[in-house]
């Protein structure tokens, strides 16, 4: 299975996402999300795990910056997406999940 790299924002679809992961202070990892135009529909997460990083002003102290997941989509597709803590840009709360790369089954 090769991976193809992507790196473009995802659209969560509105209600999808998984509350549980939120009452942890985690992300919801939304149940569906839309990408050039599609919807996809998460129908198993693979791996989960997380990323952290030294603190941006040089304290040296480590964040948490992304949270990964690894699914199954209903299209056949392994797609890695990823949350990011903290935004980037000016806007960023809209901006915070991201599709990193797909993989296409093989028959």
């Amino acid at each position: 299975m090769a991976e193809e790299f992507v790196s473009e924002l995802i659209q969560p679809v509105a209600g999808s996402f998984d509350r549980r992961a939120m009452s942890r202070a985690e992300p919801g990892l939304p149940g569906r999300f839309r990408w050039r135009g599609q919807e996809y529909t998460v129908i198993e997460v693979l791996r989960a795990w997380k990323q952290s990083g030294p603190d941006r002003d040089g304290s040296g102290q480590m964040y948490l910056r992304k949270h990964w997941y690894e699914v199954r989509t209903d299209r056949g597709l392994i797609m890695k997406i990823y949350f990011e803590r903290q935004g980037r840009s000016p806007g960023a709360a809209r901006k915070r999940w991201w599709l990193y790369a797909i993989s296409r089954q093989e028959d």
